[in-house]
């Protein structure tokens, strides 16, 4: 094997990889990706269809059915990702967005064949938990099931709702590492501040992008309603910010310190 070949083991793709115990992680990462569509997409299809969500102009005054249609939007997701992460954590990690897998695979803290696993895992489910909105609402209510968009009156391109998506999502990811994949981070706080971080992401970024942070989350309501209107942006952005952050926080913050206590 020459230096540019890499091994079934360094990709985990082995038996000892793709154990039972994957393969249950696997399952938590299509069930709760699949409630989190169903929760946050029904949320903005629900609220959008009931009490329309207007499009964001600049200097335009916010109406107080806006503003509490946002604020309804923010906490659904919020809170549904941070009952999601505390009831996986154990079992998968509680990734249940491509973009958090991207990080922890180029960081290598999993090996790429169960990271394949889970974001298949992710984007089914949130097929399914699509399928399962469009299967209850009515046809006046689910719209694009809460499928994501830019809102051009607001950005100045569609580069900047990818620069949108990369820092909200920068926010995300580089919280994960703090407080769930550093050994050092508070480990049983980790689900209520992933949860408060896509929770304040929403604030700014359901005006802008509609919030994406996660592929899987817009992948699944664009499919099942065939609303592909600027779909690119919602992988380039989630995983370049991914990416960043998880990096970042690896050789700047992570590696230091293992290895100051393998010194130690």
């Amino acid at each position: 094997m020459n230096q540019f070949e890499l091994s079934a083991e360094s990709l985990g793709l082995t038996a000892e990889d793709l154990n039972q115990r994957t393969w249950r992680a696997v399952l938590a990462e299509f069930i709760a990706t699949m409630l989190f569509v169903f929760i946050g997409a029904g949320a903005v299809a629900v609220i959008s269809g009931a009490l329309p969500l207007p499009a964001a102009a600049g200097g335009t005054p916010v109406s107080a059915d806006k503003a509490a249609s946002l604020v309804a939007i923010a906490l659904a997701h919020g809170l549904a990702i941070a009952v999601l992460v505390a009831a996986t954590a154990r079992i998968s990690g509680g990734h249940i967005n491509p973009a958090v897998t991207f990080a922890a695979v180029i960081t290598g803290r999993m090996k790429a064949g169960p990271g394949v696993l889970y974001i298949a895992a992710q984007l089914a489910g949130a097929v399914v938990g699509a399928l399962l909105l469009d299967l209850v609402l009515v046809s006046s209510v689910e719209g694009n099931l809460g499928a994501h968009a830019l809102n051009n009156n607001a950005l100045t391109s569609d580069l900047a709702g990818v620069l949108v998506e990369i820092i909200l999502t920068f926010v995300l990811v580089f919280t994960v590492f703090a407080v769930a994949m550093d050994p050092r981070g508070p480990a049983n706080l980790a689900p209520i501040a992933i949860g408060l971080a896509v929770l304040i992401d929403h604030f700014v970024g359901v005006p802008l992008t509609g919030a994406s942070m996660n592929p899987a989350r817009s992948f699944g309501p664009a499919l099942v309603s065939n609303s592909w209107d600027d779909h690119w942006v919602y992988w380039i952005g989630p995983l370049t910010g991914g990416a960043l952050a998880g990096l970042l926080y690896h050789f700047v913050y992570l590696k230091p310190a293992e290895e100051e206590t393998a010194t130690a």
